[in-house]
């Protein structure tokens, strides 16, 4: 009989192992692209995809403006692998299929994860098109006691308590600020402090109101989840948001949040975010091997 823990390991294992046998590609960084950001993974070269439903004991994305694919390849030479589409709570998945690939990743060899998402603003002064480094988060579900870490700890993955404060690495935020202002970007370019809710309703007037008093700049429902298990297996975390809507404040608003407003200030955005992440990509790897 298998504890959980062990189960969970074979699993991970098995599923890195089959990727491994079916490309030559050995990535040390690992992207996950958040709504309508896809197009991050048709910059790879020498392309090797997969569907997630042909990958053993991958989840499926059930979400219009998520693809479902794994690909492989390479980003100027540097080996990647891109999660075009990812999964989300509301989704209905218990929380640690979630995260399940983010310890494929590790077991593939990754030692830096870059997360892009979709969120929307809640800080007055961000403005829809905005691309927000996350220097820090809240989470909400784990507050109420869903954390992707619940159940028996698996100490070959990590340690029974991870320490939160050190999780969006400092250098690569430092270098998304170099690269973007290199780029161009300084005058739509954030940082701040990114909000996961479970979702799939969009928050109430009153809820963006008690985040934002609390420190929240930017809520959306995904990341969080990936970004502690990718801590608690020792890889390096980078994440950005883009904003693609203003949350609702005042209850005179008209203005009402919806998926297809998000998709559309995505396709305007992406190439630029698709340049920065991939510009990031080329040196993250210089900065490990010359340091």
């Amino acid at each position: 009989y298998m504890g959980e823990a062990e189960k969970g390991l074979t699993e991970c294992s098995a599923t890195a192992d089959w990727l491994l046998t079916q490309t030559a590609v050995r990535p040390l960084v690992g992207i996950v692209c958040g709504s309508g950001l896809g197009g991050l993974a048709d910059l790879l070269k020498d392309q090797v995809a997969f569907n997630y439903r042909d990958i053993p004991n991958f989840p499926q994305s059930t979400v219009h403006g998520h693809a479902g694919r794994l690909v492989f390849g390479t980003l100027k030479g540097r080996p990647c692998v891109c999660m075009q589409g990812r999964f989300h709570l509301y989704e209905g998945y218990p929380i640690q299929k979630i995260t399940l690939p983010m310890r494929i990743f590790k077991l593939m060899g990754v030692e830096t994860v870059i997360l892009t998402n979709a969120a929307g603003g809640l800080n007055q002064d961000y403005k829809v098109g905005d691309i927000m480094i996350i220097k820090d988060h809240l989470n909400m579900p784990g507050f109420a006691g869903n954390n992707p870490l619940a159940g028996p700890n698996d100490e070959r993955f990590g340690v029974r308590f991870p320490c939160m404060s050190d999780a969006y690495d400092r250098e690569l935020q430092q270098l998304a600020v170099d690269v973007g202002t290199e780029l161009g970007y300084r005058d739509f370019l954030r940082e701040g402090v990114y909000c996961v809710l479970g979702g799939p309703s969009f928050e109430t007037i009153a809820e963006c109101r008690m985040l934002h008093k609390l420190g929240a700049d930017a809520v959306g429902m995904s990341t969080v989840h990936e970004v502690i298990v990718a801590r608690h297996c020792g890889m390096r975390v980078f994440a950005l948001s883009l904003i693609t809507n203003q949350a609702v404040m005042d209850y005179d608003s008209e203005e009402k949040a919806n998926h297809e407003e998000v998709l559309q200030t995505g396709k305007q955005r992406a190439e630029q975010l698709e340049r920065l992440v991939s510009t990031m990509v080329t040196r993250i790897e210089y900065n490990n091997n010359y340091s």
